[in-house]
């Protein structure tokens, strides 16, 4: 969660009377965002990640584990006592907590970004257990930080927080089952809960099949809802058809943003290299957010699914009817296929490895917005997908900040890109910042310790390097990533579902590295794994880091490398996909192996990693 703005927030019908205004200089603000740094090329490494809290009491006397709702009061004490508190690695500055959406949560970074050196790369398991050590010292002694991705008490009926609130006072959410202090307070979280009802007309719905057992009575109606409660005329949904049978119910932003996940961000070299690996990330989230899936519990109820993602995607959902195409376009500008918290899209890189076919889905753009990007000079992938982005309504307009300098702020931008909350983020540099050209992977589910968690994060950094350094080709058409995030929630999808994937990930034309392994790959400015080339006794050592910056590999003269796209991919376990499948595909670990062969990695360090890749291949085959 980003610095939070003080101010004054707007309710909706006084909000989308600025929509107009500030999707404009939103994009005034990108344009000299685009003009100061689209040239800016060289910068190193530097990632981070987020690690997501809840913190939970227990009631030894009742038996009962409770949400705490303290965290104001507690991230007051952290912001205080920090300072005194030494960090396990000596190279890392002390860990930094922010506030989240639910009142139950924290959420902690690193407080300074990692490099691309090996010893930072071993340094995330001690950073996430410095960060949870010093959060749960300063909770209380029956107080603990967990990370789970989804509580699975939250709503039921009863005490499930301390103190303990009644939901009929949820006057942002309208809930039947949340009551309105398990928000964070800030206004702007309150305000984007009730605006989100207000634009979209009604409560969210979120519906997740059930699972059913010999046990459970068919058909399935949930006796825990207040079906006659109606305390508020207006929202009568739950007896109206929004609580579907042989389903969980759930009617509250609070279910999905109060879930936990764990993310990464990387700062790549230029703006050329964050869009190749924004692509490349697209097609991997639906296969992480398989291997990682860790929420098949909800309300009290065990579900049909193993993952949070629709979850989300329902509780932000502010498409109104005509959006949504139950009704003619009348009011609304677009019919929008998808909610604000999604799959992305669109890819956006202009490598000729992004074929126009593989954006084979309705994605709707404003085409005004469009044509001013492109008058700009912005090429086309680009500008769609920004087009795309600014469909969208800001949803929380503080009446102090409407208007602002473009030149210096990037405020009226990130109202739209930053509640456009999608499996990858494409960045741009923060204004008034030393930050580079951005992408975060967001599609993760929070594992319960700190060393599965810095085993995802570390197998993802080690990913994004032997992208970049293979030139990989992950490309698939995007209707076919969006089948994979459907497939990855059902229950038991790690083990029992395929998903589409690339069968050849070097590119068209271009031999595998992997095939002569003291080959040099196709990467420009970073040091060559090759240890010997065997000319005039020249010897190149290995590097120490995990390189950025990295060359483009040309595109074949001829054109009968391209076939038809369906001829590119087809379906593969997840074991196939991370440990490979025989001759025809090494697999995502295979790829991260041999890159390691690439760097001087010393045998302490290369134990260290390869438990976590371990951990890795077991998730994925079963084990």
């Amino acid at each position: 969660m980003g610095l939070l703005s003080l101010g004054t927030p707007l309710a909706w019908n006084d909000a989308k009377k600025h929509a107009d205004h500030v999707r404009e200089h939103g994009i005034t603000q990108f344009l000299h965002i685009w003009d100061r740094l689209k040239e800016r090329h060289g910068d190193e490494l530097l990632w981070g990640d987020e690690v997501e809290y809840m913190v939970v009491t227990f009631d030894n006397q009742e038996r009962n584990a409770k949400l705490s709702l303290r965290q104001s009061e507690i991230l007051a004490k952290l912001q205080k006592i920090v300072d005194d508190i030494a960090c396990d690695c000596d190279n890392q500055s002390l860990p930094t907590y922010h506030p989240e959406y639910g009142r139950f949560m924290l959420e902690s970074t690193p407080g300074a970004p990692y490099t691309g050196s090996l010893s930072d790369l071993l340094c995330v398991e001690p950073n996430m257990r410095t960060r949870r050590h010093i959060a749960r010292k300063h909770l209380k002694p029956n107080e603990l930080p967990i990370t789970l991705t989804s509580f699975p008490r939250l709503g039921v009926p009863g005490v499930f927080t301390e103190p303990h609130f009644d939901p009929s006072d949820a006057t942002s959410s309208h809930s039947l089952f949340l009551p309105e202090e398990i928000t964070n307070p800030h206004a702007r979280f309150p305000t984007l809960t009730a605006n989100i009802r207000r634009r979209k007309g009604s409560k969210v719905a979120i519906n997740l099949p059930l699972f059913i057992d010999r046990n459970t009575p068919r058909p399935f109606v949930d006796p825990t809802i207040p079906w006659q409660r109606n305390i508020y005329p207006e929202d009568p949904e739950a007896k109206n058809g929004a609580a579907l049978i042989d389903h969980v119910y759930m009617d509250a932003m609070g279910f999905g943003m109060g879930c936990s996940c764990l993310q990464l961000t990387f700062q790549a070299c230029n703006v050329t290299e964050a869009r190749r690996l924004y692509d490349a990330f697209v097609p991997l989230a639906p296969v992480l957010l398989a291997l990682t899936a860790a929420s098949p519990l909800w309300r009290g109820y065990v579900a049909d699914v193993d993952s949070r993602w629709d979850v989300v995607a329902a509780s932000v959902d502010d498409r109104t009817e005509e959006e949504r195409g139950l009704k003619p376009l009348r009011e609304s500008r677009f019919r929008i296929p998808k909610s604000r918290y999604d799959s992305v899209s669109l890819y956006i890189s202009d490598n000729w490895m992004n074929r126009p076919e593989y954006n084979d889905i309705d994605a709707p753009y404003d085409a005004a917005i469009f044509e001013r990007l492109k008058e700009h000079g912005i090429d086309t992938p680009l500008a769609r997908h920004l087009a795309h982005l600014f469909i969208r309504d800001p949803l929380v307009i503080f009446s102090e900040l409407i208007d602002q300098d473009d030149t210096t702020s990037t405020d009226h931008f990130e109202n739209i890109q930053s509640t456009n909350w999608q499996t990858v983020r494409f960045k741009p540099p923060p204004a008034g910042s030393e930050i580079g050209w951005r992408v975060e992977f967001r599609p993760m589910e929070v594992q319960p310790t700190d060393f599965e968690n810095a085993a995802f994060a570390v197998f993802i950094v080690l990913v994004s390097r032997a992208i970049l350094h293979y030139s990989l080709n992950f490309y698939i058409p995007i209707s076919k990533v969006d089948e994979n995030m459907r497939r990855a929630q059902r229950r038991n999808a790690a083990r029992e579902e395929k998903f589409y994937f690339r069968k050849d990930v070097f590119p068209a034309g271009v031999p595998s590295p992997l095939s002569t392994p003291l080959s040099s790959p196709h990467s420009s400015g970073a040091s060559s794994p090759i240890e010997s080339n065997g000319v005039n006794g020249n010897i190149h050592h290995k590097p120490r880091k995990l390189q950025n910056c990295f060359g483009e590999v040309p595109k074949p003269e001829t054109s009968d490398v391209f076939g038809p796209i369906e001829d590119e991919y087809e379906e593969f376990t997840l074991d196939e996909i991370f440990n490979g499948k025989g001759d025809q595909f090494l697999g995502l670990l295979g790829l991260v192996r041999a890159y390691l062969d690439t760097l001087e990695v010393e045998a302490s360090e290369l134990l260290r990693i390869r438990e976590y890749l371990d951990l890795i291949e077991q998730r994925s085959n079963g084990k």
